[in-house]
């Protein structure tokens, strides 16, 4: 579970957060979670590997606020070796309140952009991406 306050100048003139900054918020939890398996996104570059995305869907429930913390639960919904989906949960830590429900899209690619087949050219980091599928890390 990632645990975040929400900034100041992170919400818009109607004083709720700007519905951009849930990409950030996904994106900050999905790089923590990678980095609480023993998988940092450094490590993940080092073995010349990208995890770009390639899509993303956002739920909007009821609005953060300057002030308000969330908690987002991050999980990995679908994983194939070559394609990856993310499902992530914000909620309002103060009122239980759901926030957003979203989805990334990414593939696993070589320095060049070029897809790759993660089970073929890096079996260890499979095998942590597979263990992890279904379940919230």
């Amino acid at each position: 579970m990632f645990e975040r306050k929400i900034n100041y100048y992170e919400t818009d003139c109607m004083g709720i957060v700007h519905h951009s900054n849930y990409i950030r918020f996904m994106e900050e939890a999905r790089v923590t979670a990678l980095d609480n398996v023993n998988l940092p996104y450094k490590k993940v570059e080092n073995s010349n590997i990208a995890i770009p995305v390639i899509g993303v869907k956002c739920e909007y429930k009821t609005p953060a606020k300057f002030d308000d913390v969330i908690l987002i639960d991050v999980k990995i919904a679908e994983y194939n070796g070559v394609r990856m989906k993310m499902a992530y949960t914000i909620t309002n830590k103060k009122t239980g309140n759901l926030v957003l429900i979203g989805e990334t899209s990414h593939c696993f690619t070589d320095s060049n952009l070029k897809p790759i087949s993660l089970k073929k050219v890096n079996p260890e980091m499979h095998a942590i991406f597979e263990n992890f599928t279904d379940k919230n890390i």
